[in-house]
């Protein structure tokens, strides 16, 4: 059963259900209240029979425009009600109404020789059935059997049961019906998602529109698969990008071990000068590859995304990268930062401060300090060298970009790229721009700056 029929019947069901079960209680509150009604009726009539006041026992001049029951005997009477004395030896006298009488049971008779008491029962004379009221009346003086006619009550419980019988089936029906106009409303835009997501899965394809539209749980889950579409092409246009950018990078290095590898064929014949030159180059292109795998690795998995983000000292990591930069390369690192605490992964923003320390050392080629400054969750790292072409300033953070300055310098292109992811994933961003007096400042912030004692809550 698909999604439709079963909505369609899960409405006729709740919707049905809920109609008979209020016509069940509706008509049995009726019943009992018809039937309340007669008995007090009974009681009241029974009291002034006993009184002497039998005129309730007269007949009745039918109406001429009601028709007669069959069983009226051509008598123009409509007294549904007769009455009955029943002796404490047991003999019964008729006392009036509809010329009936009525079965005595052994209770009846024991009721004609108490003193007090009553009690009802359901009799069936002829066609009719009556209901019959016996009450003592005293000692010595037998009791008094009333009955009334309730064919006429019967009728009218039978068609309230018809009505109850018919609104339910009418309830039921447009339980369905409601049902399965609400069932195609939503089943409808179902299906077509359903279809945009087997064209996906069969071909491939990730260009495909999806229908959206509405504020419910159908339409979030359409305009969040349209969403979701849209980042899987982006992320599909990525790497493809990359994969062509790598494929391009890689290739300059393996020629050149692809050249050196078949000099070595003939090692024996260089001289020992030559075959250090050699040497040094193959392994500065080896180096060189291996960390451009490395960056292309880490790029494209994301692994600085691994680790959850806690309360950090910017200044604590600006450090950290600076020490690591002096050890490396015995370059004067100098570091100017404030007390500023962010939500970030250590490992992460130390990476981007480390990337952008490598880029800086490596276009800076004088002995002079390289600076970080570090500033509410702002980090710049400052330069002494060429400085930016204002044409390449959109440009130094894409993946592989290299400036015709650094083409002759080591480097895979994508330290600035993985600077640019980082300050992403940490809701900032990247700059780049002159330095005053000369050289370059590039730098990047972090989205969320905490209050000073986060950090402690943080390292608890």
């Amino acid at each position: 059963m698909n999604l439709r029929s079963q909505l369609v019947a899960g409405f006729a069901v709740v919707g049905g259900g809920a109609a008979i079960l209020v016509g069940v209680l509706s008509f049995q509150t009726a019943a009992q209240r018809i039937g309340a009604e007669l008995d007090r009726s009974l009681s009241a009539s029974a009291a002034e029979v006993a009184a002497g006041a039998t005129q309730v026992l007269a007949p009745r001049a039918l109406p001429r425009a009601l028709p007669r029951a069959p069983h009226d005997n051509d008598h123009d009477e409509a007294q549904p009600m007769a009455a009955q004395v029943l002796a404490p030896d047991g003999t019964v006298q008729h006392l009036g109404g509809r010329p009936v009488g009525f079965p005595v049971r052994p209770a009846d008779r024991a009721l004609a020789t108490a003193a007090t008491g009553q009690s009802f029962a359901d009799v069936t004379v002829g066609p009719d059935d009556y209901r019959v009221l016996t009450v003592a009346l005293g000692p010595g003086r037998g009791a008094l059997q009333l009955g009334i006619d309730v064919d006429e009550t019967r009728h009218v419980l039978e068609d309230l049961e018809t009505r109850t019988t018919v609104v339910s089936a009418a309830v039921l029906a447009g339980a369905a019906l409601a049902g399965w106009l609400l069932a195609r409303r939503i089943t409808r835009r179902l299906e077509r998602l359903t279809r945009v997501t087997e064209q996906v899965s069969a071909g491939g394809r990730l260009d495909i529109t999806v229908p959206t539209g509405g504020r419910d749980e159908v339409g979030r889950l359409a305009t969040s698969f349209d969403a979701m579409l849209s980042h899987l092409a982006d992320s599909r246009a990525d790497q493809e990008r990359l994969v062509q950018d790598a494929a391009h990078e890689l290739r300059t290095p393996l020629t050149s071990l692809r050249t050196n590898a078949s000099v070595l064929k003939r090692f024996e014949e260089l001289s020992p000068g030559a075959r250090r030159r050699l040497l040094s180059d193959v392994d500065g292109e080896t180096r060189e590859l291996t960390h451009l795998v490395t960056e292309l690795v880490e790029l494209a998995t994301h692994r600085y995304d691994g680790e959850a983000a806690e309360p950090v000292r910017l200044g604590e990591i600006a450090e950290r990268a600076a020490a690591r930069t002096r050890r490396r390369t015995g370059r004067p690192v100098l570091v100017d930062a404030d007390a500023a605490v962010v939500s970030g992964r250590p490992k992460g923003l130390e990476r981007a401060v480390s990337n952008l320390l490598e880029n800086a050392v490596k276009f800076d080629a004088g002995d002079g300090p390289v600076e970080i400054r570090v500033r509410a969750g702002r980090v710049e790292v400052l330069d002494r060298g060429p400085g930016i072409p204002d044409e390449e300033l959109a440009r130094v953070f894409d993946r592989f970009h290299r400036a015709a300055a650094a083409r002759a310098l080591p480097g895979s292109g994508l330290g600035l790229a993985i600077v640019r992811e980082i300050a992403l994933t940490h809701g900032g961003a990247v700059f780049a721009g002159p330095r005053e007096g000369g050289g370059a400042t590039v730098g990047f912030t972090v989205g969320t700056v905490l209050a000073d004692s986060d950090v402690d809550r943080g390292g608890d």
